[in-house]
């Protein structure tokens, strides 16, 4: 997967936002980009149980990809790797 192009744009964008999920004790992963560019994440330690994962997913995660990463049509959001 790191072999994908926009995997070092992704990891640069989730790094702008992963601080704050380390500080809570979580952080995010990703999982896969696939050829038509949807880009599949899941959050791993604190964020997986947090009562507020789905806000921290939409209006966190997925708007620092789509402000850096605009060629990333749409991110999910996997759960019980």
């Amino acid at each position: 997967m790191e072999n994908h192009p926009l995997y070092a744009k992704v990891q640069g964008a989730l790094d702008s936002i992963r601080p704050y999920l380390v500080a809570d004790g979580g952080n995010v992963e990703i999982v896969e980009i696939s050829e038509n560019n949807v880009l599949k994440l899941a959050l791993v330690g604190n964020c997986q149980s947090c009562n507020m994962s789905a806000m921290t997913f939409r209006a966190g995660i997925e708007e620092a990809i789509k402000r850096e990463v605009p060629e990333i049509v749409s991110v999910e959001e996997i759960k019980d790797l």
